[in-house]
């Protein structure tokens, strides 16, 4: 009779199995998981030793990776582990590949990217003594998920898209869609904009009528990210405010909400920023106007304080809120992202303790596991403090350069780091702020400055800075034009020294250097440039924005 009831089971295990493949494929997320909760007894008794243990524990990788709130995906892989010497070598090959796969599940929770790749080479090493390529294209886009996480976005396109390739072969195009959206983002990273809006909005298409809350939460991120990259931040908080609706559907303290809440604090501090310029004019213009009432804050002024001041306590509030979350589900990229962000309000509210505290913690952080974007983003940062410091003059004290000296120490320690990833726009960044570091008051040398931005400039190749960046590019370009200096370029030729370049470069450079120099004395006005030069305003235009002093398209 005990025979006739295992037999009975295995059977049943069968179609379980086959069922929670055919929810993830048509994504049924709903449908999924009460499928699982009808099998507690079988997920709870989990025995390795069991026919198809190994597929079992593979799909529960997966199902946990969507959101199944279940046992513990790393305690359920302790029953294997715990199997007496040499008993893992019991396990069919299959099985086995596929404990392989959960494993590389249960390290990328523990953001233990390199281990994780390794167990999923593994698994794609034996592709025929698998023969699941519906495993197989998991194994592929998790993968992709990890080289992501590194910042190697050419290798993680290249496996995402073979994951995505082997669901539609299978006729899975919802599955796919889920894949379509990392490779639309990792598209957006590489600059190629229009694609990555095309591939999210085919995503979304398809996966709209479904509840995969968490992807369609995935794709509002997405919009909101490249909406605040451009500066659009009023449109970017809608975003976010979508997607952690969509987020909350599936989980009220789900890590992505967390995320949304961070990216959300960000867009804020986006507008925080203008606000703040506004000021700082009207200040500058009561200033300069002689007048009775010189030196009081108009209304209009005052109505800004106010909003200034209300923006950056809603931002540190959705910081208080992503921390909590991350309280309770620990996520080290997260929290860092979380110290990281609070630097920023504390920077702009000139609070330089906690930003530098704030700051310190994100490396730390970042760190202990080797998460190299956002170490680097952490001594940007930590750049940008000491800069601050030179600027207000602040705790000189027997050594004035030291302030200036940390700087430049934590700038170069940005390039270093962000030559570690393919994560373009951060090397622009830190070769940015070496090029700041290096023109401030203490250093005062516009010549390895004007180096550190043509750097900048290269790094960003075609991808598009955010608004703050290319402010800072134009601040960069204004501090090396006013030192007077003789560009190295125009040094050269003057001497002969041209280089490989033909003369249709050498013209086409100095274009460059002339109309960007007339621009700034023509007060930046590009109809004042192109008259003063006889040439065309979209001339002007158009190699204004290859030397970053104007975004593309702009007026």
């Amino acid at each position: 009779m005990g025979a006739r009831r295992t037999s009975t089971n295995l059977q049943m295990d069968a179609g379980f199995l086959s069922r929670l493949r055919e929810h993830v494929a048509a994504r049924e997320i709903e449908r999924g998981i009460a499928c699982l909760r009808s099998h507690q007894d079988l997920i709870a008794n989990l025995d390795p030793s069991q026919e198809d243990a190994g597929r079992l524990l593979a799909q529960l990788a997966i199902w946990t990776d969507i959101g199944f709130s279940g046992p513990p995906l790393h305690e359920l892989l302790q029953r294997f582990e715990h199997l007496k010497p040499g008993s893992r070598s019991k396990l069919t090959i299959a099985d086995y590949i596929c404990l392989r796969l959960a494993e590389g599940m249960a390290a990328m929770v523990e953001e233990a990217m390199e281990a994780a790749i390794a167990h999923f080479d593994f698994v794609l090493s034996l592709q025929e003594e698998l023969d699941d390529r519906f495993l197989l294209a998991i194994a592929y886009y998790w993968k992709g998920r990890c080289l992501r996480r590194r910042g190697e976005y050419d290798e993680a396109l290249i496996y995402t898209g073979k994951g995505k390739e082997l669901a539609l072969e299978l006729n899975h195009p919802r599955m796919a869609a889920v894949m379509q959206v990392l490779e639309s983002w990792l598209l957006f990273q590489q600059g190629k904009w229009k694609e990555a809006v095309r591939l999210s909005q085919s995503a979304e298409g398809v996966l709209g009528e479904t509840d995969d809350y968490v992807t369609l939460g995935n794709l509002q991120s997405f919009y909101g990210r490249m909406a605040r990259r451009e500066g659009r931040f009023d449109k970017a908080i809608k975003f976010f405010e979508n997607a952690i609706r969509y987020y909350g559907k599936r989980d009220p303290r789900h890590l992505n909400l967390a995320r949304s809440l961070a990216n959300m604090a960000l867009a804020k501090r986006g507008i925080a920023l203008q606000l703040q310029k506004r000021v700082d004019r009207d200040a500058e213009r009561r200033r300069k106007t002689p007048a009775s009432g010189a030196g009081k804050p108009s209304g209009t002024s005052h109505d800004y304080r106010s909003r200034l001041a209300e923006l950056r306590r809603e931002a540190l509030e959705h910081l208080d809120a992503a921390r909590a979350i991350y309280q309770q589900r620990p996520n080290h990229h997260g929290v860092g992202t979380v110290y990281l962000n609070a630097a920023y309000i504390h920077l702009d509210g000139g609070d330089f303790q906690r930003a530098e505290e704030e700051a310190v913690s994100a490396y730390e952080v970042a760190e202990q596991k080797q998460d190299y974007i956002l170490m680097g983003r952490a001594r940007i940062l930590e750049c940008m403090i000491e800069n601050a410091k030179v600027e207000e003059e602040i705790g000189g004290g027997a050594d004035p350069g030291s302030h200036a000296r940390r700087a430049f120490e934590f700038s170069q320690e940005a390039i270093d780091l962000a030559k570690h990833t393919q994560h373009h726009l951060l090397l622009a960044n830190a070769h940015l702020w070496q090029g700041l570091t290096q023109c401030n008051s203490f250093f005062d040398n516009p010549e390895a400055a004007r180096v550190s931005y043509d750097l900048a400039r290269a790094s960003c190749g075609t991808n598009q800075p955010d608004n703050n960046m290319w402010q800072d590019l134009q601040t960069l370009g204004a501090r090396i034009l006013r030192k007077g200096s003789l560009h190295p370029a125009l040094k050269a030729w003057s001497q002969g020294a041209v280089g490989e370049k033909t003369f249709r470069q050498i013209s086409d450079e100095f274009a460059e250097i002339v109309i960007a120099r007339v621009w700034e004395r023509e007060g930046r006005k590009v109809s004042r440039a192109a008259a003063r030069l006889s040439i065309s305003p979209k001339k002007v235009r158009r190699v204004l924005a290859r030397v970053g002093r104007r975004k593309p398209g702009g007026r």
